[in-house]
């Protein structure tokens, strides 16, 4: 995901993307533990987007909060 799609994103909705992307890189760990993922690498572009929309979802709540 861009950050710019990110930014678009209500506090809502970023909660529910963090959930989701979250669930995905626990369900990718547990794949690659078993063998069934041949591209290890998606799940550091999964924890990347996850940091980028904790990153967002982070300055919502402190411009909320001001």
């Amino acid at each position: 995901m861009k950050t710019i799609d990110i930014r678009k994103l209500t506090t809502q909705e970023l909660t529910t993307e963090t959930t989701k992307l979250k669930e995905e890189i626990a369900e990718m760990r547990r794949k690659i533990a078993l063998g069934e993922v041949a591209n290890v690498r998606a799940v550091r572009l999964k924890r990347k987007d996850l940091a980028r929309v904790l990153t967002v979802l982070s300055e919502q709540l402190m411009k909320e909060t001001a």
